[in-house]
This record gives structure tokens, C-alpha cells and sequence, in this order.
């Protein structure tokens, strides 16, 4: 990937009304055709959207779309489409306990209304603010009870697959559990044991960034720094470390590099988070060596997905995949979706590029204001490489808006158009949400600030310091 260093966040933000227009045209013809019976849309196929049953993970990328809309446009309608439907379809999805997605769907909606109150831009009743409060609070108490300890301090929030198995997604799911911490949520059990939720966020963070990410130490002969694990076995009787596995990827021994996004993400906004933390919180959770925990894993991460992309960001949707042999030196040309030997994933490159920015300005606010020029610089070049219109659909009749996006390669789940050998050219929802946050957030970037958190308003967006 080829870094830019003279594409601004202005340049960016001016492109976003026409962004905003094609958004709002797709979220409308979605909502008039989607009814909630119909499932959660997932991806499109010739150019709409389709459910697929395997689990319900993504009907909160349908609502907190709406939710962004409104927050970027201020068109009321919008704000109507994504309250309804949070209160309607996601208070089911609160109490589900099979899932390891609550990050996803409940702070994505719930989440993003409580955030709106805390910056002052929603007033709602005091009942209503309680009953948003309880569903956040309930939904992380939810997601930290799917839990598998592993002695001396570790364990994790285990992925539908069961006890045994810890997803590199889930990372960002932990919002979940921080943010119901935040709230005043403690996870009850039997005989009035009561644990931390923030415990157990600090527990699942190190052990994901121990087993999910490496360093280049020798743990097999394919540990390349930034390399990362989709997911992680263990025995769930006595706690010991299996084996590497994946599920979406092509290889335990290759990054599927969605994982890689979800992982660069996901410990950019925990290491916001733990600004937050008070003197008391801090010493609980030993923050100073979970902070350079987090900050090792984005590094590497971050240089990682920098040299396993295409020069102008998108990767492939695993670095190990076969067909990349047949491509040649692809890593020096922009990718290329349209060819016949492996797909690439623009879904993974909207959500590292919030990844990119967010771990940028961190760096920047602590001290290391080139390290964050570089990475937000990365996330600049990607975003700018979304807007294109390579990616960004713009065509009425298409319900996607990010094209290229690839949901699950080996299970052969994408739609593979007419003519061509491998899944091209359609979307997926956590791309379209994800380059709606990435949008709003570019926004900010150009605005001044704040750089919003799903914890509340956020952080200044201080271009002087980077």
C-alpha cells in the first residue's frame, strides 16, 4: 500500500454530500422493499440484498445506517427509520445469549443513541433514556455471561462456534462490555457472586492480542509480525492454547484480512477507552501494560495490513489465498476486483481505515505526532480510494453502496456475477455501515472535531498535532 501524504480530511469531506446523497437513495429503496420478517439483509446479489441465515449479526448495520444518515444529513426522516427499528427489532437481540456479536448490532443502534444524548444532539424523554441505558447495560452483562475462564487473569467471550473457540472479531464487541461498565453494569451469578465487566474486557483483550495476534517470535514457522488468527482453540476443560483455525479465511496459517481489520479496530478504540479509565479502574485492569499491549498489537497489525494490500489499499480477502500466485507482483498495482483468480475484500478496507485514523490520533495525543501522521495518512489514502467511483456505487438500481465487498470465501456465499470466475462487484452491509462511519468520522476529521467514540463525544480533532 502506498501511503499518501498530500490527501487532506477537507479534500475528503467535500466529496460527502454526493456520498450522503447516494447513500440516502439506497437506505430508502432498502427500507420500502425490507420487512423484519424477512431476516437481516446480508448481501447483495445482481445488486440486492439477501438474507443469509447463520447468525443474525448484522441487522444492526440496517438501523445504525439509518442512524448515521441522520446524524451526517439532519433529515429527520432517517432519525425516524433508525429509532423505530432499534425499538422494534433490536430489544430481542439485548438478551441474546447464543451470540458473540453484541458490539456490532447493540452499540451500533442503542449505542449510537445514547452517544447522540451524551454530545447533547438528542433530547428524549427520561424514561426513554432509561430503557436505552438498561439495553446497553443488559447487553453487555449478556455478552460477558458467554464466557470461558482461562486462569491467571485470562479468558474470553467465546464465538457462537462454543466454549472452545475465541474469534478475532469479537474484539470489537468488547464496546459492549465498556461501555455497560460505564453505565454501572456488573455482571450477578449464582450465590450473588458478582463480577467486573471491566475485568472481563481486560481479560478477553489480552488474551485475543496473546493467541489471535503474533509478533514474529517463533510460536510457528509462518509467525510473521502482524499476522493474525481468525481464531484461537482451546481446551475448555483445563484452559491450555490448541491451535490456530479459521472459519471465513483460507488458512489458520494466513490472515484473513477482515479479521486483520477487525483486530487493527478494534484495539484503536479500546485504546481510547482506556483514557477514560479513573486512577482506581486503571489499577484494576494493570492499564499501563494493557495500553502497551493494545498499542504492540495496532502496530504490528497496522504495518501488516500496509504490506499485504494493493498499492491502493484493498486487500485480498486472505493473504494466503491461492490464486494470488497467478496475479503476479499485485501488491504494486491498485487492486484489481474485476480479476479472474481471487477477490478482493473493500469491506476489510473501510474498516481499517477507521482503524488507521483512530490509532493515528492516538498516537498523536500521546506523544508520537509523526508515528500518527503516517497512520492517518493511511487512513486518508484508503478512504480516498472508497470514494472512488471504482467503489462507491452509484447507480439507483444497485441497493449496495460499497461494491467489492467478499463475505464468506470458502463457504462460497458470494454471488459470483454472470461471465465472471470469482465473487465480484456487490456488498455487503457491515461495508456499507462501516464506510458510513468511516465517512462521518473523515467529517469530524475536517470539522475540527470531536472525534466521536461509543463512548461518548469523543476528542478534538487537532490537525496541529499531527
Amino acid at each position: 500500500m502506498e501511503i499518501l501524504s498530500t490527501v487532506r480530511a477537507d479534500d475528503l469531506a467535500a466529496h460527502a454530500a454526493r456520498f450522503w446523497a447516494w447513500s440516502a437513495q439506497k437506505l430508502q429503496t432498502l427500507f420500502a422493499r425490507w420487512k423484519p420478517d424477512d431476516g437481516a439483509p446480508v448481501f447483495t446479489v445482481q445488486g440486492r440484498y439477501m438474507s443469509r441465515g447463520w447468525t443474525d449479526w448484522t441487522r444492526g448495520f440496517l438501523h445504525g445506517s439509518a442512524l448515521l444518515q441522520y446524524e451526517a444529513t439532519g433529515e429527520e426522516t432517517f432519525l425516524r427509520m433508525g429509532m423505530e427499528g432499534t425499538l422494534r427489532d433490536m430489544m430481542p437481540y439485548v438478551t441474546h445469549f447464543g451470540v458473540h456479536d453484541h458490539g456490532f448490532n447493540c452499540i451500533s443502534t442503542f449505542g449510537t443513541l445514547w452517544r447522540w444524548m451524551t454530545e447533547g444532539r438528542l433530547a428524549v424523554a427520561p424514561e426513554m433514556r432509561r430503557h436505552i441505558e438498561l439495553a446497553l447495560q443488559v447487553s453487555g452483562c449478556v455478552q460477558a455471561r458467554r464466557w470461558t475462564d482461562l486462569g491467571n487473569g485470562l479468558g474470553y467471550v467465546y464465538s457462537f462456534n462454543g466454549p472452545h473457540s475465541l474469534f478475532v472479531d469479537t474484539l470489537r464487541s468488547m464496546r459492549s462490555l465498556a461501555l455497560a461498565h460505564r453505565l454501572g453494569a456488573a455482571l450477578h451469578g449464582e450465590q450473588d457472586r458478582v463480577d467486573s465487566l471491566l475485568v472481563r474486557w481486560a481479560a478477553h483483550l489480552r488474551t485475543t492480542l496473546q493467541y489471535n495476534v503474533y509478533y514474529g517470535e517463533g510460536r510457528d514457522i509462518y509467525d510473521e509480525p502482524g499476522r493474525v488468527a481468525h481464531e484461537s482453540l482451546f481446551n475448555p476443560l483445563n484452559g491450555s492454547y490448541r491451535c490456530p483455525s479459521t472459519q471465513q479465511g483460507y488458512s489458520p496459517f494466513s490472515t484473513w484480512t477482515r479479521g486483520l481489520a477487525w483486530a487493527l479496530l478494534g484495539c484503536a478504540e479500546e485504546l481510547e477507552f482506556t483514557d477514560t479509565l479513573s486512577p482506581a479502574e486503571r489499577e484494576t485492569v494493570q492499564a499501563d501494560e494493557l495500553v502497551a499491549a493494545l498499542r504492540r498489537a495496532a502496530t504490528v497489525t497496522a504495518e501488516f495490513y500496509v504490506h499485504h494490500s494493493s498499492l491502493d489499499g484493498v486487500p485480498p480477502w486472505d493473504t494466503g489465498a491461492p490464486g494470488l500466485t497467478a496475479l503476479g507482483d499485485w501488491r504494486s498495482r491498485p487492486a484489481d476486483p474485476w480479476n479472474d483468480h481471487e477477490p478482493f475484500d473493500s469491506s476489510a478496507a473501510a474498516i481499517a481505515a477507521q482503524g488507521f485514523l483512530r490509532f493515528g490520533h492516538w498516537l498523536a495525543r500521546h506523544g508520537e505526532p509523526e508515528a500518527g501522521r503516517r497512520w492517518r495518512q493511511a487512513g486518508l489514502t484508503l478512504t480516498r480510494t472508497l470514494l472512488d467511483p471504482a467503489y462507491l456505487i452509484e447507480d439507483e438500481h444497485h441497493e449496495g453502496l460499497l461494491r467489492h465487498a467478499v463475505y464468506h470465501r470458502p463457504r462460497g456465499w458470494d454471488a459470483i456475477p454472470p461471465g465472471r470466475r470469482i465473487p465480484c462487484g456487490e456488498s455487503c452491509l457491515w461495508g456499507d455501515y462501516h464506510l458510513r462511519e468511516l465517512v462521518l468520522y473523515v467529517q469530524r476529521m475536517a470539522n475540527g472535531g470531536p472525534l466521536w467514540t461509543f463512548f461518548g463525544p469523543g476528542f478534538p480533532a487537532e490537525e496541529d498535532r499531527l
